[in-house]
Parts: structure tokens; sequence; C-alpha cells
């Protein structure tokens, strides 16, 4: 079968490896769908992902298929079952396990490699999807479920006014969220105005520049801020417009070699509350309930179809990752 690696030094190629049957309650997954992330471009610029990266890697991770074959122990799970999965899993023995955060595991495992043609998670990792969500859209399900454990973190009660950056693909879940969140207004901050634009078709009160976010927090008190995109300069720009008692969510993935710096103080008389948010504890059932019901908008959002052998050019250009998410086919089932 065939794979798409990073092996290091910007270099990504596509793998001929043995295709195996599954074993103790694995599920074999022939893979339709998987979305690229941004943690995959980290990966090939050389910077790590959720965890440390060491090359040659399969990359992928957002991944929707169908079940061609089972392990001896599965149970819930058999051919033909069409299905999305969770790419990594804890121990469930350490102690971050035994209170209920297996994204802290001491032995966390990453089990979806989304960009090969098999994958095969334990049956723990898989969950069932619905006839009526395509598999294009099931493949959502893990960046929808990291927004949610996000949001889940910083309890945005109704009424209140959220501001959030950046309309990438994960931004574009997000603000989704937040508008089903009751929040009282919603402000989007993104450069570029044919992703204000978007902001608006998706649920955004108003939609403005980094410029213009500053004129605004001085006028209003910011409750909440959320952080999409993971640049230094948004990141202390969302810290220093927050109002008082505001919550700050830092949700884009900074570059570990540029720290930010904010004024201590001002967030002292502020009682400003800094949140960020790892991986995806718990919700993946929840991002695939909320794919079914309709009410997230995945097609707006992709930017790009392409297949496995056009990843590598497109993790080297960004053609298409800076307008929105990029799809890779494997099987293309829908």
């Amino acid at each position: 079968m065939k794979a798409g690696y990073y092996v290091g030094n910007y270099t990504y190629e596509v793998r001929d490896i043995s295709e195996r049957a599954p074993i103790d309650d694995e599920v074999k997954i022939c893979v339709a769908w998987c979305g690229l992330c941004g943690t995959d471009v980290h990966k090939f610029q050389g910077k790590n992902g959720a965890s440390v990266v060491v090359p040659p890697i399969i990359l992928g991770h957002e991944c929707s298929g169908i079940v061609t074959e089972v392990g001896p122990e599965c149970k819930y799970f058999k051919p033909g079952d069409r299905v999305a999965c969770d790419p990594s899993y804890g121990c469930g023995k350490c102690t971050w396990c035994q209170q209920g955060f297996p994204n802290f595991c001491l032995e966390r495992h990453g089990v979806a490699k989304g960009f090969s043609e098999y994958v095969y998670p334990p049956e723990q990792n898989v969950y069932h999807i619905a006839d009526s969500l395509d598999l294009e859209t099931a493949a959502f399900t893990e960046p929808l479920s990291c927004a949610i454990h996000g949001l889940d973190l910083i309890q945005i009660e109704s009424g209140n006014t959220v501001v959030m950056y950046g309309m990438g693909a994960i931004g574009s879940l997000m603000l989704q969220l937040i508008k089903y969140s009751g929040a009282g207004e919603i402000i989007v901050v993104e450069r570029e105005a044919e992703k204000r634009e978007l902001a608006l078709e998706l649920g955004a009160t108003l939609a403005v520049t980094d410029q213009e976010i500053e004129t605004l927090a001085q006028e209003q008190n910011i409750d909440y801020v959320v952080e999409c995109i993971g640049l230094k300069v948004t990141m202390e720009q969302a810290i220093r417009i927050a109002g008082k008692n505001g919550k700050v969510l830092l949700f884009g993935l900074g570059d570990p070699e540029e720290p930010i710096s904010f004024n201590q103080f001002a967030a002292y008389t502020k009682e400003l509350s800094i949140f960020t948010s790892y991986l995806n504890p718990h919700t993946s059932e929840r991002a695939v309930k909320l794919l079914e019901s309709g009410l997230i908008d995945t097609k707006k959002i992709i930017s790009a179809e392409l297949s496995l052998e056009e990843v590598g050019s497109e993790l080297k250009a960004l053609e298409y990752s800076r307008k929105g998410k990029v799809m890779v086919y494997l099987s293309k089932e829908h």
C-alpha cells in the first residue's frame, strides 16, 4: 500500500509499504479522506507537532474511511462500516489517564497515520458515522473535536463578546462553534478581505483587521479572545486586547522558537485568565454528532482536494493551505 512520509530535511516521499491483517481489537480502515493539518506543515518544516517528531514518519491524522477487516478481539465494528477515527490514545494506566486526561498520557500512542491507504487503530479510537454523512466531511472529526475541547476550557457565557483571530480551517470551525455557544457578539480579526467575508457568512457579527480591533478594544470590554493563528504577533495582541475579567485561549500552534511576551502587570489589573488547549480528550463523539447534524459547514472551508502524490508540492508552497482546508483523497469514497 502507499503512504506519504516526511523523511526529514523538507522532503516528502510516497512509499510502498506492507499491508497487514489487523490484530487484537484493531480496526483496519481503508482511508477515504484525510485532512492536511497545520501540525503536518510544522513537521515538514522540521518542527514538532503535538509531540516530538523523528523522521521518517507517515503524515496525516484527520482521517475517515470504510472498515475492511477487524481483529479477533474487536466487538463493535465489522467490514463495511463507515467510520472516522481519533489519531491517538492513552495507555489507560498512568496517573494522567486515571485522572481522565489521556492527552497528557506518559505513553501516548499515535495510531492513525492518515496519509496511508490503510490505518489500524484500536476500536476505542473508531467512531461510527451515519450514512447521511459523507466521508470527506467525516474527516473533519479530529480538528472539530480539538476545537470543542478548547471552547470547553473557557466556557463562553451567553451574551458576552468574543473576539476570534484567524479564518483558516481551524478558525472557520471554531467560529461556528462560538456561534452556537450563545455569544452576544462575535468579532473576527482577519487581514484578508475574502476571509473576512467568509467570517460573516459563517456567523460573525463583525469582521475587522488587526489594526481595527485595537480601536474596538478601547471602546468596549472584550470578554473572550480565541487565537487560532499561532503567530507571535497575533498571540501577543490577543492578550493585550482582552478586557477585564477576560479569558484568552491560545489555540493556534505557535513556533517554539518564538516565545511570546506580555505585560504581566496589565494582565494582573484585568484579572486575565490565559488558556491553552492540547489535543481532544473525550470530544470525538460530540464532533461526529455535530457533523451529522449539519450544523457545521465544512464545504466552504475546503480550498483543495489533492492526491497523496500532490501533497509534497503543497507542503513546500502552501498554495491552498493559506486559503483554507486541504483534503487529501486516498480512495475518494463518499
